[in-house]
């Protein structure tokens, strides 16, 4: 029992599960926060000021590594589900989180 949790592929699943936890959390308010371009854009403007804050940049930082490996963990998945399985997927795997943290990374610099 919990021999599962050696695989190094393990990893790979808790990230694709707290991601999308995550963005389950974040989509709610997200479109909550969007409701204000029609109903209270002084509110909106407020909040788009307060979004220029360097925690609030890391947190979008977090937030785009996240959707990334999201993303990435679901297409693995995938590949999982309609590919025959090879060693080499546990080097697709960790290249898809250097993607993620590329991709984000890429946003963040944007950001600043």
């Amino acid at each position: 029992m919990g021999s599962h949790r050696s695989h190094p592929l393990y990893v790979a699943f808790l990230l694709h599960r707290v991601s999308g936890v995550a963005l389950a959390l974040f989509l709610p308010v997200h479109f909550w926060v969007l409701s204000y371009a029609l109903t209270a854009p002084d509110t909106l403007d407020g909040f788009l000021a307060w979004t220029d804050h360097g925690a609030v940049k890391f947190a979008e930082l977090v937030l785009v590594f996240l959707l990334a490996v999201h993303m990435f963990g679901g297409l693995r998945l995938m590949a999982l589900e309609w590919l025959p399985w090879s060693a080499p997927q546990k080097t697709l795997a960790a290249a898809a989180v250097a993607v993620s943290v590329m991709i984000s990374g890429t946003f963040l610099l944007r950001a600043l």
